[in-house]
């Protein structure tokens, strides 16, 4: 089996630790430092026949490689596995890759008659200006943009993975629930957005999000029940009945009230947003440029274990 690393030697747990040290002398290691040494780096993997492709860091560096893989290996795409290194690793979390995996023992799995795979099909997020379409896990606007930027300020302060995630959740929810109507936690987002063939609707969101995943850190639920293929939580603004809605929504449960209060849980096919306000992207948070479609993209292999 021909095997490339991808290594982020910026992801927080490869701080300080060279991957020459435990990377194979036939394992293809890269540490592309921009986009565009990366892409080169994929094609090239590609033409070389890799069947394995490990990607060291984590949710950005995930992100990054994937919106490229189209470009380097077509319509043929090879096993990937993950070595989670990243500060919150939500996709590994969701295949059920444990923090500290090791490429030797992913090596080991990948060539295992018993090998488990598992399949996720991304999000693709396409801009209508005609930027290159990228790919990843977790989309949303809104409050979900505040928390995570509120989320890096937690990273600083020494706290990652699930402790990280905990710590956002809890910050967000005070935020939105202290404040009043016009606090601007609470009066949203302006957004117009059509979900497949139903109608467009034009108003203020507190929280749009959409993901493919089936589980998130924590074991929160806030698109209910798991499922395959893409799901999305659409709230309008401001909140009504904030905290009770939370602890419904977060525990994956349900209420008649929910839908008759703005709070929307549903499968889509392909979303079209727009708004001049920011997005994020699997931790990364963009500014937007008007028009955006968020669309299931096709189905990619992971080696869990």
């Amino acid at each position: 089996m021909k095997v490339g690393v991808v290594h982020n030697p910026r992801s927080h747990a490869n701080m300080g630790r060279s991957a020459d040290s435990w990377a194979p002398d036939d394992v293809m290691l890269v540490r592309p430092a921009t986009r565009e040494a990366l892409e080169v780096d994929l094609v090239a993997f590609a033409a070389r026949g890799v069947e394995l492709l490990v990607i060291d860091g984590g949710d950005g560096t995930i992100r990054d490689v994937l919106s490229l893989l189209p470009r380097a290996f077509g319509d043929t795409p090879p096993l990937i596995a993950l070595l989670p290194s990243g500060k919150t690793n939500v996709l590994a979390i969701d295949l059920g890759v444990q923090q500290g995996w090791t490429l030797q023992e992913a090596l080991i799995a990948a060539r295992s008659p018993k090998a488990t795979i598992k399949h996720r099909a991304p999000l693709e997020v396409a801009w209508d200006d005609g930027r290159p379409t990228m790919r990843g896990f977790v989309f949303g606007l809104g409050a979900f943009v505040r928390a995570t930027l509120m989320s890096k300020s937690v990273n600083r302060m020494g706290a990652f993975h699930g402790l990280s995630v905990a710590l956002t959740v809890a910050g967000a929810a005070v935020g939105a629930l202290m404040g009043g109507a016009r606090d601007h936690w609470r009066s949203g987002v302006p957004l117009s957005l059509s979900i497949d063939d139903q109608p467009t609707t034009d108003q203020p969101r507190f929280l749009l999000m959409a993901t493919t995943l089936k589980r998130l850190p924590l074991g929160l639920k806030p698109f209910g029940p798991p499922r395959e293929g893409l799901k999305i939580l659409d709230v309008d603004a401001p909140p009504r009945r904030l905290l009770a809605a939370l602890v419904t929504l977060l525990s994956g449960g349900d209420a008649a009230w929910l839908p008759r209060l703005g709070y929307r849980r549903g499968d889509a096919r392909v979303l079209r947003v727009r708004t001049a306000e920011a997005f994020v992207l699997d931790g990364e948070v963009y500014e937007s440029a008007g028009g955006l479609t968020v669309a299931l993209g096709s189905t990619l292999r992971f080696l869990a274990s």
